[in-house]
């Protein structure tokens, strides 16, 4: 199953290093990314990523939701469906 994941937050070092790692730990494959670094203290970073067979969405977001306390920026996950349905015009 594809996910979009979503990370918001003000710039540090190690954000994409952190969230990659921690996808990697779920064994989830990272499809596409972009991320930018807006007005200069602004990190944003959107990633199109395949999740395992047996694993659900849940967990990958329960653990994207520790991270996201631990590293103190935004981060969410939905299901590539659900983020299409939304930004349908």
């Amino acid at each position: 199953m594809k996910a979009i994941v979503s990370v918001i937050g003000k710039d540090k070092l190690g954000i994409i290093a952190k969230v990659s790692n921690a996808l990697f730990d779920e064994d989830v494959n990272i499809l596409d990314i972009s991320q930018t670094i807006m007005q200069s203290k602004f990190f944003t970073m959107i990633m199109v990523v395949e999740l395992p067979e047996n694993t659900g969405i849940e967990k990958i977001s329960a653990r994207l939701s520790d991270l996201s306390r631990e590293i103190g920026v935004e981060i969410k996950i939905q299901h590539e469906g659900i983020f299409d349905a939304m930004h349908q015009v």
